[in-house]
C-alpha cells in the first residue's frame, strides 16, 4: 500500500504454444489454490493461418498428441519434485539477491531448503555471506531472519552462477527497467537465464520473479533455454513465472502475506510452483498460464497507475476552477464504490512507474491510450510542483532564481528512506535549473537527514513533498523566526493550513492553491 492509498484505507475500511491442458474455466480449487486456464496453442494457431480449416485441425490434433506422448515422462519429473518440496530436500538457486531475491533466498533457507543466491555483486555477496543485508532502508524481520540462515547454514551467496548446477529449482530475480524511450530493457534477464543454461540440471525448473511484458516468457525464455539446454519444455526442463509482489520497508510481510499468481509453461509446472511457494507464502496462489501471470502483474500496478492519475488530474482541475481538491476527494469518497486516491507530486519507486510500459510493450500503439496518458500526467506532476513554486514566491515579490528552497522529503514513500524515483529528485533539479539554491532535508535519507530548522534557515519557500510522518508535527511559529520569506507549497496536505497561516505564512496546497487566491502569475520573469 503506497501513499496514495493510505489516506483512503483509514477513512473506509468498509512463440511456443501455450502448454496448457485444457481450455475451460477453473477445475481446481483447494488450500487457496486455483487454477486458471488460458487458450493453448495461441501461437500454433497463429501458424497455422492461411491454411485449410481440415489442415489446421489435423496440425492441432497432432500437437496434442504430441502433449499427451511428453505427459507421462514430465508427471515423473514434477512427481519427483514434488517429493523434494515436501521433505525439503530440494535445492533452491535464487539469480539476483537484491529486494526481491534476497527476501526470496531468506524465506526458503527459513522454510528448511538448501539455497544458493548468486548476485554478480562481490560486495553484496560477501555482506551476506557475513549475516549482513546489504539492502537499504529498514527491513522488519530480515536482518535477523538472515543471521539466522546463515547461522544454520542453509543460505549461503556466491558471484558463480555453476555452483547451482545440482539445484532442483532456479529463481531469477534480476531487474528488467525500461530505456528513456519507455521500451523495456531485458539483457539482465537474458543474461541470467543464459547463463544458468550452461549448468542446469536435467529437469530444473525455472521461475522467473523479474516482472516483464506479456509475452516475454513463452516467447523469449522459453525457446533461449531450449536451445542452449537442447531440452524440450516441460519435459526434461520446467518454466515458470511468479512476479514478484513486495515493496521496499515491507519486503518479508509482503512476501509471506500477499497472495501470488504462479504460471507454468504446463498446468503440473504451475502447480508444482504453487506446492513450492505454499512454504513460505501465507496467502492465496493462483495457478495459471504464464501469460497471464505476466499480464496480471502489470496489470495491477497499471491500474494503480491510472487511479493515481485521475487523483492528480482533478488536482489540477480543481486549481483552474479554484476548488479544493481533498475537500472533492472526501464528499466523493462517502459515494458508495467511490475510491479516489490521494494527489501528490508523482509517482515514484521501482514498480509503478515501470510496470505500465512493460504491460503496453507489446501491445499496438493505438491500443494502450488511457496508460499513456496516465503514464504522462503523473510524470508532469513534479514540474508542476515547482510551477507551484514559482508561483507563490512571485506573489511574495521573490524571483525564484534568486530563491533559497527548503525541499522537505526526498524518498519515494512515506517514512521511508528510499529514493529510488522519487519526485523530489526531479523537483530539485528543476528548481536548480532555474537558478534556485535547494536545501533537502528528510529524516529518513542518512545523507540528507539534516534538522528540518537547519534546512529551514534563510529560506524563500518550504516545499513538502512527502508525507513523513515527523512532517505533522512541524513547529511553524519557530520555523517562521528562522526563514527568510515565509512561503510554503504543500504537496502532500499534511500541513495544518490555519496553524501555519497564522504563524505567518502564505501557504500554497497541492489542489487548492487558486482557492487561496495565488492565481498563476508570469513564471519566467526572473
Amino acid at each position: 500500500m503506497d501513499a496514495h492509498e493510505r489516506g483512503s484505507r483509514r477513512e473506509r475500511r468498509s512463440d511456443d504454444a501455450i502448454r496448457d491442458p485444457q481450455e475451460g474455466t477453473v477445475t481446481r480449487r483447494a488450500r487457496g489454490v486455483h487454477f486458471l486456464s488460458a487458450r493453448r496453442l495461441q501461437n500454433a494457431r497463429r501458424r497455422e493461418r492461411g491454411a485449410s480449416s481440415a489442415s489446421a485441425r489435423a496440425s492441432s490434433r497432432r500437437l496434442r498428441s504430441s502433449e499427451a506422448s511428453h505427459g507421462a515422462a514430465e508427471r515423473v519429473t514434477l512427481v519427483e519434485l514434488r517429493r523434494k518440496i515436501d521433505t525439503r530436500e530440494a535445492i533452491v538457486g535464487v539469480i539476483g539477491l537484491g529486494y526481491v531475491g534476497l527476501p526470496v533466498s531468506c524465506a526458503f533457507a527459513e522454510s528448511g531448503f538448501s539455497t544458493i543466491g548468486v548476485d554478480l555483486k562481490a560486495a553484496r555477496v560477501a555482506a551476506i555471506n557475513d549475516g549482513v543485508s546489504p539492502l537499504e532502508g529498514d527491513e522488519p524481520g530480515l536482518p535477523a531472519v538472515l543471521a539466522e540462515v546463515r547461522r544454520t547454514q542453509r543460505f549461503r551467496a556466491t558471484t558463480d552462477v555453476n555452483e547451482l548446477a545440482d539445484a532442483d529449482v532456479v529463481v531469477i530475480a534480476v531487474e528488467t527497467p525500461i530505456d528513456a524511450d519507455h521500451r523495456p530493457r531485458l539483457e539482465a534477464l537474458v543474461a541470467a537465464c543464459s547463463s544458468v543454461a550452461t549448468t542446469l540440471k536435467r529437469g530444473a525448473l525455472v521461475i522467473i520473479e523479474s516482472t516483464v511484458p506479456p509475452g516475454t516468457t513463452d516467447s523469449l525464455i522459453a525457446p533461449l533455454l531450449e536451445r542452449a539446454t537442447g531440452r524440450r519444455l516441460s519435459e526434461d526442463l520446467h518454466l515458470g513465472h511468479c512476479p514478484e509482489r513486495v515493496m521496499p520497508g515491507k519486503l518479508l510481510a509482503n512476501l509471506r502475506g500477499m497472495s501470488r499468481v504462479c504460471g507454468g509453461a504446463s498446468r503440473e509446472t504451475a502447480e508444482t510452483i504453487v506446492a513450492l511457494y505454499r512454504t513460505i507464502v501465507n496467502a492465496d496462489l493462483d495457478a495459471t498460464d504464464c501469460l497471464t501471470a505476466e499480464l496480471v502483474k502489470t496489470a495491477e500496478n497499471a491500474y494503480r497507475d491510472v487511479n493515481i492519475a485521475f487523483a492528480n488530474e482533478l488536482a489540477l482541475i480543481c486549481e483552474a476552477v479554484g476548488g479544493n481538491v481533498w475537500q472533492v476527494r472526501e464528499l466523493v469518497n462517502k459515494s458508495p464504490g467511490r475510491h479516489v486516491l490521494l494527489p501528490g507530486a508523482g509517482v515514484g519507486g521501482h514498480c509503478i512507474p515501470k510496470d505500465p510500459w512493460l504491460l503496453i510493450a507489446n501491445a499496438r500503439d493505438s491500443v494502450a491510450r488511457l496508460i499513456v496518458a496516465a503514464r504522462q500526467v503523473n510524470d508532469s506532476m513534479p514540474v508542476h510542483v515547482v510551477d507551484l513554486v514559482c508561483r507563490i514566491l512571485e506573489g511574495a515579490d521573490r524571483r525564484i532564481g534568486e530563491s533559497r528552497i527548503a525541499l522537505l522529503g526526498y524518498s519515494y514513500l512515506e517514512n521511508s528512506g528510499l529514493p529510488l524515483n522519487s519526485p523530489s529528485i526531479i523537483v530539485a533539479e528543476r528548481l536548480r535549473e532555474l537558478g534556485a539554491h535547494v536545501v533537502i532535508q528528510d529524516p529518513h535519507v542518512p545523507e540528507h537527514a539534516r534538522s528540518v530548522q537547519d534546512a529551514a534557515q534563510g529560506v524563500d519557500c518550504v516545499v513538502l513533498m512527502v508525507a513523513h510522518a515527523q512532517y505533522r508535527e512541524l513547529d511553524w511559529v519557530t520555523l517562521r523566526g528562522l526563514v527568510r520569506t515565509a512561503t510554503m507549497v504543500d504537496a502532500r496536505n499534511i500541513v495544518d493550513e490555519a496553524a501555519a497561516s497564522a504563524a505567518g505564512f502564505t501557504y500554497g496546497g497541492l489542489g487548492k492553491m487558486a482557492s487561496r487566491g495565488l492565481t498563476p502569475a508570469a513564471l519566467h520573469r526572473r
